[in-house]
């Protein structure tokens, strides 16, 4: 045992034991194992539970082996369940709000809506990623991104020269506008839980997330072939079901629930949210009594995707595993051997390559000494860095299969060059707004 195990209520820097290269082993096979879903066609959501849990085992094991005061164990633990659970509540409503919407014809209506202008692919290309990008930071960007592929495919199933560019201007738009609201993608989420800035503070990335999404836009759109899709013929009139437009209003107010709660009241978001799904159960149940409409909010629930909830408690688990391990404590030196502004910008490419939930997760768990403005770079290119590679997003991986045999790997890289383009944009222009002109709210 070395002396730094006898610190007691510390926690063991494993980094520098062959048990910490064991754990970390584990964590590089397991995180391989949920990068090959397509490969091994496993749900990502069983190695990553597998993952998260196993390591806390094994580390519990190995404290219990040595008689270790478990005290920093306990408070790891005790602090992981509160993080996990705020992300986990808070998704579990949004998905539901989501779910009941679609179950009242809301998305339904809106694509109708869209098949029936009868707009070119010039225009098309333009209003789904005008879509995706300020319907993604009120829902969030993967439920974006498969309801607007799913208007493409529906309008036009093989004309590729159109549908590439429309797909990828989908992912980089949900993942921009994601971006730039705490409720857009789960890193803003995780950093605005964190408490790495205020609601408002993220609000101030508009501009860099807009502006990088549409000089992408505008060098895709000159891959977009003129001409029309052919018109869809004997669609059946699709209107919202009652109750619909009120759920609308219900979830923009649990929306300012969640956000006054946060601010105002120093309740975690989740609370809010939770108070939100309380009235829409509510008004469910009167509108079953009184109009004998069944929303069947019960059925909504259900339909959630458990496995996109044990993805994150699993993932995030793993990466408290890491940083109770100690690995993270020495990732956080590279803030200080470099600029901060270089290593963010180096998260981008990382998170696009590894997926941006755990290496925001990492950031946040080593929690470098940066300003508020570093805070919102690396919130900006973990969310938006992700558009890079095709697997590289949530958004990405729902279009791929969406739209299989057409937006592919290959397909993403030959255009790959207009994301990153597009990217360091997005950069520029917060360093401009940021770092030259301070056009920020500083605390």
């Amino acid at each position: 045992m070395t002396e730094a195990q006898g610190l007691g209520a510390h926690a063991v820097d494993l980094a520098v034991e062959p048990f910490g290269w064991f754990l970390f082993i584990v964590f590089v096979i397991g995180y391989y194992f949920i990068a090959a879903e397509e490969k091994y066609h496993i749900n990502k959501a069983k190695p990553a539970l597998f993952t998260g849990t196993f390591m806390f085992m094994l580390l519990g094991g190995y404290y219990a082996f040595n008689g270790l005061d478990f005290s920093a164990f306990d408070n790891e633990i005790a602090h992981l369940i509160l993080e996990i659970a705020e992300i986990f509540f808070f998704l579990f409503v949004a998905m539901t709000f989501i779910e009941a919407l679609i179950e009242r014809n809301v998305f339904d209506a809106l694509k109708e809506k869209l098949l029936g202008a009868g707009y070119d692919y010039k225009k098309l290309f333009w209003v789904t990623g005008l879509l995706a990008f300020f319907i993604s930071p009120v829902a969030d960007n993967l439920t974006t991104a498969l309801i607007l592929s799913t208007v493409l495919v529906t309008i036009e199933k093989n004309n590729k020269a159109f549908l590439v560019p429309a797909a990828l201007s989908i992912v980089v738009a949900a993942n921009a506008g994601g971006a730039w609201s705490p409720f857009g993608d789960i890193t803003t989420l995780m950093a605005w839980s964190a408490g790495k800035g205020n609601f408002t503070d993220f609000l101030f990335l508009f501009p860099a997330s807009i502006l990088g999404w549409m000089v992408t836009a505008f060098l895709l759109s000159r891959f977009v072939p003129e001409g029309k899709p052919a018109k869809v013929e004997n669609v059946e009139p699709v209107h919202i079901h009652k109750g619909g437009k009120v759920i609308i209003a219900l979830g923009v107010f649990t929306i300012l629930a969640a956000v006054l709660g946060k601010q105002i009241m120093h309740l975690p978001p989740m609370w809010g949210m939770l108070f939100g799904l309380s009235l829409l159960k509510l008004y469910a149940y009167t509108l079953k009594k009184q109009h004998d409409h069944d929303i069947q909010i019960y059925k909504s629930v259900s339909k959630i995707e458990n496995d996109t909830l044990l993805f994150f408690f699993g993932i995030l688990a793993a990466v408290g595993a890491l940083h109770f391990a100690g690995f993270l404590t020495h990732a956080v030196k590279l803030y200080e051997m470099f600029d901060p502004t270089y290593v963010n910008i180096g998260v981008g490419f990382l998170s696009a390559v590894v997926d941006n939930v755990p290496v925001m997760s990492a950031v946040l768990k080593s929690n470098p000494n940066i300003e508020l403005s570093q805070w919102m770079l690396v919130t900006l290119t973990a969310g938006v860095g992700g558009s890079l590679i095709a697997f590289g997003s949530a958004a990405g991986v729902g279009v791929m299969g969406k739209l299989k045999g057409i937006y592919t790997f290959a397909a993403h890289m030959k255009l790959a060059w207009t994301v990153l383009i597009g990217y360091f944009v997005s950069v520029a222009v917060w360093y401009v707004q940021f770092e030259m002109l301070g056009l920020y709210i500083k605390h």
